[in-house]
């Protein structure tokens, strides 16, 4: 055992790596449909191991805060930018509002209370879940003018109020929005996602390796019998009156097999590939004729594309609107994703720019839709290091410029610099993607193990100091932390609702996202059996990560006017 603990001592990576490893472990542990997450599991196992007297160089943490942060801003970028479009402003009111609301709660519990800066700051980051706060919040610490002891005694503090309200705040929302939120908005969450979703074509998430049985598109063969289409161009027949999309690939005249050409005249028994809903070749498949085995004619090149909008032309356009577009012929929309997230697909949908639409159809007819759409963003593992280097070198730069108010001096910090030049350089990708590639197993290393061994090291820091500062002001945390997660929600929804006028799902929604409770996102979307919320999230989610994470160094600016 004198020979474990040695090596740690000695070897502080090795103790950074052990902590990552029983951090995410404890993080899979469920209890009941509850789980602390990979976040509180790193902190928690950092803590633990932190009793060892572990010493760490501060710049680790540093060094890994501002590549999570970075990549923060580099996934959200795209939507805070359209938060500043119209459609978009009532979500970024109440996002305001609450973020607001947030700060001035947790500053008025700590005056109250008589916390500590360092407690406040936890009290912050831990009870609205934004774990961002502790590294900004520690940061503007770090430049006030105090001994080390007390520097240290307060940066310590931020960990034992965030881990204590971060669960007490995070296990209540994820409860206190699908239940109590339709109450205070008096609506039925259930019939008021029945209602949003009848008109969705909604997908489940199966998770990784796993693929749904549906074929939601297909490709099927039938012989022309109905004379209502036999002697007619294929311009003809594909402009016939009807409510949905169906397209022919092929033909077949005898041992002839030709291309879907506008002009090209349908005779009687020509055999043609069509590609359509599944549900449309079960329901109306023999409109045509009856159905025949070609699998020659059947053989058409398939392809499934991802293409990042960035064409002017399409943003803003909703999906029914692109469907009619010249370009968008034999092509279908498998999958929407924005900033992260996958987007109900309906005719209440609309597109922006930077969102991932994954395109299916034949081969040809998918490429020209990608050109027509923006940019086909085709699988790779190469990262951009020049882009994700030059973004937080400059954001730092940015950061460190300073500006003096009643004699503080309020500075973004380097780690502030680079959430916003991820912002700029998010945004810029969307807009220019042939450049600024980050694939999403990078994402996930950067964002997710950044931000788990920031905490990680925390922890270690903490650990000697955590046990008697929970003693200290742990009991009195609970109920505060509660209270301070519950009641800018209330203000949040109540405004949204009766204020704004929103819809309640996209409210409940918009209040998961400003709150950065993605958790709480997934709990109204199972209450609801709507993917509805999801529209409300991302803009939101957006503007108050920027928001709660620049609260840090404002709440310490705020704790000490007046000390």
């Amino acid at each position: 055992m004198t020979y474990f603990v040695q090596a740690l001592q000695k070897n502080p990576e090795l103790a950074i790596f052990l902590t990552l490893a029983i951090g995410f472990l404890i993080g899979r542990l469920k209890f009941g449909s509850f789980s602390l997450g990979i976040v509180v599991g790193t902190l928690f196992a950092g803590v633990l191991i932190g009793q060892l007297d572990i010493k760490v160089p501060p710049i680790v943490k540093v060094i890994f805060f501002d590549l999570f942060l970075f990549t923060t801003g580099y996934k959200v970028g795209p939507q805070f930018f359209r938060g500043l479009k119209k459609d978009a402003i009532p979500q970024v009111l109440l996002t305001v509002v609450l973020c607001f609301a947030c700060l001035l709660t947790a500053f008025a519990f700590a005056k109250l209370l008589n916390y500590d800066i360092g407690t406040a700051a936890g009290l912050l980051a831990g009870a609205f879940s934004e774990s961002t706060v502790i590294g900004t919040a520690g940061e503007a610490i770090q430049r006030l003018p105090l001994s080390d002891a007390e520097r240290s005694a307060l940066l310590n503090n931020i960990p034992v109020a965030y881990a204590v309200t971060y669960l007490i705040g995070t296990a209540s929302l994820v409860w206190y929005l699908p239940t109590i939120g339709p109450k205070l908005m008096g609506i039925n969450l259930r019939e008021e996602g029945a209602r949003m979703q009848a008109a969705l074509a909604g997908s489940s998430e199966l998770g990784p390796g796993v693929v749904s049985g549906t074929k939601f598109f297909d490709v099927r063969a039938y012989r022309v019998t109905n004379p209502l289409l036999v002697n007619k161009t294929l311009a003809d027949i594909e402009a016939m009156p009807k409510d949905t999309r169906v397209f022919i690939a092929r033909i077949r005249r005898g041992t002839e097999i030709l291309e879907p050409l506008p002009d090209l005249v349908i005779r009687e028994d020509d055999i043609v590939a069509v590609i359509a809903r599944q549900e449309i070749h079960v329901r109306r498949g023999d409109i045509i004729g009856p159905e025949v085995d070609d699998k020659s004619l059947l053989d058409v090149p398939i392809e499934v594309l991802d293409v990042v909008v960035t064409q002017r032309s399409v943003v803003g356009l909703g999906l029914a609107d692109l469907a009619k577009l010249e370009f968008a012929r034999g092509v279908f929309l498998r999958r929407l994703t924005r900033a992260g997230h996958e987007i109900p697909i309906g005719a209440i949908t609309r597109i922006d720019r930077g969102d991932v639409m994954c395109l299916i159809g034949t081969k040809p007819e998918v490429e020209k839709a990608a050109k027509g759409i923006g940019y086909a963003d085709r699988p790779t593992d190469a990262t951009d290091m020049v882009f994700v280097g030059t973004g937080i070198v400059l954001g730092g730069l940015v950061g460190l410029l300073s500006l003096t108010v009643a004699g503080i001096p309020l500075t973004l910090t380097a780690s502030g610099g680079a959430l916003i030049m991820g912002l700029i350089f998010g945004w810029l990708r969307s807009v220019y993607p042939f450049f600024g590639r980050m694939p999403e197993p990078a994402i996930w290393i950067f964002d997710t193990v950044g931000l788990c061994l920031f905490i990680g090291v925390v922890g270690l820091s903490a650990g000697p100091s955590f046990f008697s500062g929970l003693q200290n002001t742990g009991l009195s945390l609970v109920a505060v932390g509660l209270v301070s997660a519950l009641l800018p929600h209330t203000i949040g929804i109540l405004f949204g609702r009766y204020v704004l006028r929103m819809n309640p799902l996209i409210v409940l929604g918009a209040c998961a996202g400003a709150g950065t409770i993605t958790a709480a996102l997934r709990a109204i979307q199972d209450e609801s059996k709507s993917s509805v919320p999801a529209l409300g999230y991302t803009v939101p989610y957006a503007v108050g990560n920027i928001l709660l994470t620049a609260w840090g160094p404002v709440l310490v600016a705020m704790m000490t006017i007046g000390t």
